[in-house]
């Protein structure tokens, strides 16, 4: 068991070690600091998220119409619906607090996704996600944008290893030419016991697909955090992430509950 754990703890460096070499500033979503695993809610419940984070350290310039980040607070409501046993659909509210302001309107999404059926018995889970965001230029130049997020899970024992090699565009807006760019996340998480597994984040922002940023313009952020089971339905998630290069935000603090409700249909 620990041979496994140790394997796929390397297996998940590796991983990371391969984006960094990269020759590859495309930000990295501030407002839902989530890696994704396999599990879809399950049909006839509701999951209800809520992320709160908080930019200890960030852009300090506007960057054409795009407010800085610094010391900026993000509230995220995210609301699932288990449509089947293999599909669910989301829709998102995004806010955002500058410095001496309230919370105003950011972006709302809308988010489907399907994952594969486990009695296929494949070596790794893997579901699929796709998400359309309309946000506002305050806090991104484009109007709509799409994310597609493949997410791919390998469980050994106590420990699940998540990665999620995710490609965005806008759809509408100035850089609707330039094609999709790589933001890939990964997650090793550890379960301590049956209320806490602990977990190293990893997030990135590499730039056009087949043509990556310069490397200080790259993206790549760091979070030692966990999951706490309060209950059987809400968890707790919590996390502080810290950047590794120039770009982007270089230290966040970010936080996350879910509460799942409703009853579940055969």
């Amino acid at each position: 068991m620990i041979k496994k754990a140790a394997s796929v703890m390397y297996l998940f460096l590796a991983a990371i070690a391969l984006v960094l070499s990269a020759r590859v500033v495309y930000a990295q979503d501030p407002f839902e600091i989530q890696v994704y695993q396999y599990q879809t809610v399950p049909k006839g419940m509701w999951n209800l998220e809520t992320h709160l984070n908080y930019v200890g350290r960030g852009t300090r310039v506007f960057e054409g119409p795009v407010a800085p980040s610094h010391n900026q607070f993000h509230l995220t409501f995210e609301l699932t619906r288990g449509i089947t046993d293999h599909f669910e659909t989301a829709g998102y509210l995004v806010l955002a607090a500058r410095p001496a302001g309230g919370f105003e309107y950011v972006s709302w999404r809308v988010r489907p996704r399907l994952r594969l059926p486990q009695s296929w018995n494949l070596p790794v889970a893997i579901s699929i996600s796709g998400e359309v965001g309309f946000p506002s230029k305050t806090y991104e130049e484009n109007s709509m944008t799409l994310e597609i997020r493949p997410i791919i899970e390998k469980k050994i024992g106590r420990v699940m290893l998540d990665f999620n090699p995710v490609v965005g565009r806008a759809l509408r807006g100035p850089a609707t030419g330039e094609g999709w760019d790589f933001e890939p996340g990964m997650r090793f998480g550890y379960s301590v016991n049956r209320k806490l597994d602990l977990s190293l984040e990893y997030y990135g922002a590499i730039g056009p697909l087949g043509n990556p940023l310069p490397r200080d313009q790259q993206v790549h952020q760091f979070y030692p955090g966990g999951d706490l089971k309060l209950t059987e339905k809400i968890i707790f998630n919590f996390g502080i992430g810290v950047g590794a290069t120039p770009a982007g935000n270089r230290l966040v603090y970010k936080s996350r509950i879910g509460i799942l409700f409703g009853k579940k249909k055969q």
